[in-house]
């Protein structure tokens, strides 16, 4: 169990932080990187919570900031000795039903998507951006010599299907797709551009 007494130690004041299996390293080193960067995709959805959301999306994304608690205390304790704190692949599942069941009432896109429409389709946007560039350093990491097999492999699943979400139920809130906004390539020429099919 965590207990935390105190919230200032002064050890970081060197600019390095422990690891969870008490290792020291880098504040800048691509592990702290990546776990940072859950942390700040679990604000994103913490923001999206606060303006509210209709169920059962807002029951499921306070799901996903528990799972990206466990994603960040996988990442912070490498290797074997994080085993017991690790995601497994029934956590991507999960992901992977509530994608399908979001997506099953969406219209086809015959163009890509602009984040925005909708406050709370906008939020999942940048979600979405937040979880790819995580799902990014997490794969820098992994080539870092002897650092692959000191990470889940499970994770990069798991991240990579959650943006999918993020995606996915941008277009649901946003009128289920009615609402998109939608990319006119060229649309910036003088003669503007190409229109989306619709």
């Amino acid at each position: 169990m965590v207990r935390l007494n105190r919230i200032y130690t002064r050890t970081g004041d060197d600019g390095t932080t422990s690891l969870g299996d008490g290792s020291r390293t880098q504040k800048h080193h691509l592990r702290v990187s990546a776990y940072g960067t859950v942390d700040e995709l679990s604000a994103v959805f913490g923001l999206a919570l606060a303006h509210g959301l209709p169920e059962p999306l807002q029951e499921r994304l306070m799901v996903v900031q528990n799972d990206l608690f466990d994603v960040g205390a996988d990442l912070c304790v490498p290797g074997a000795a994080g085993e017991k704190l690790r995601i497994g692949a029934d956590y991507t599942a999960r992901l992977e039903r509530w994608l399908d069941e979001a997506n099953e009432d969406l219209k086809p896109l015959s163009t890509f998507v602009l984040p925005g429409g909708r406050p709370a389709a906008a939020w999942m946007h940048l979600a979405r951006t937040v979880c790819r560039r995580a799902e990014r350093i997490v794969t820098e990491l992994c080539d870092v010599p002897g650092e692959r097999e000191r990470v889940n492999p499970e994770i990069l699943r798991y991240l990579n299907r959650l943006s999918d979400l993020c995606f996915v139920l941008a277009r649901a809130l946003n009128d289920g797709g009615a609402a998109d906004v939608l990319w006119v390539p060229g649309k910036g020429r003088a003669d503007g551009g190409a229109r989306p099919t619709e």
